[in-house]
């Protein structure tokens, strides 16, 4: 049984021509987020490396693999927003990807609107339908089973605003598959989207 596994320890390497990680844990949730800076600078990237993990209090984070921009503002300001990356607006995102300097603005770069949000100062996207403004509850260096420090920095923020395009409520209830969500795969460009197609139910036991 062993044959059909190929096995490898990460610290001496994978043995194939992409290192699989980040296709393994796929698709993943964009965490395309808007931020400004203490001069109001306005910044807009998208992370690979998000998720939500809190209720109640809700919390998101988005992991940083280097110190960039993004982290920068959150840590200067308190604030950031996520902005939902939908299938009609993955160009846009991947606009924001561009390498550009702090004082560019890729809403601008992107062609995209900030829209002033309720409870913070960052602007969220306009074109999303779905937009959560995030107030930093932690901000962490990564480290790794050693102890050593990595340079990766993880953002999480409490949500204090949320936004919702209303045609994704059907009865009062989100509609994921509606709303074309696009996730980052792996690979160097692999994304998937979903649909209502790949919907099922399966409850809870008990």
């Amino acid at each position: 049984m062993a044959d059909n596994i190929h096995f490898y320890e990460p610290a001496n390497g994978h043995g194939l021509a992409h290192d699989p990680f980040n296709a393994l844990v796929a698709p993943r949730p964009i965490g395309w987020i808007s931020s400004r800076d203490g001069r109001g600078n306005l910044n807009l990237a998208p992370y690979s490396f998000f998720n939500a993990f809190n209720y109640h209090p809700p919390i998101v984070g988005f992991a940083s693999i280097g110190y960039k921009d993004s982290v920068r503002n959150a840590q200067e300001t308190g604030e950031f927003c996520w902005n939902l990356v939908t299938r009609p607006l993955s160009e846009a995102m991947n606009e924001t990807c561009a390498p550009v300097g702090p004082e560019e603005d890729e809403f601008t770069l992107s062609g995209l609107t900030p829209r002033p949000s309720r409870v913070i100062s960052a602007p969220h996207v306009a074109e999303s339908p779905v937009a959560l403004e995030c107030r930093v509850s932690q901000i962490l260096q990564l480290t790794g089973a050693d102890g050593q420090a990595v340079e990766t920095w993880m953002v999480y923020g409490e949500v204090v605003g949320v936004h919702i395009a209303k045609h994704l409520l059907k009865d009062g209830i989100y509609d994921t598959g509606a709303a074309e969500p696009v996730m980052r795969g792996g690979g160097p460009a692999d994304y998937f989207s979903v649909g209502p197609e790949q919907k099922f139910r399966m409850h809870r036991p008990g």
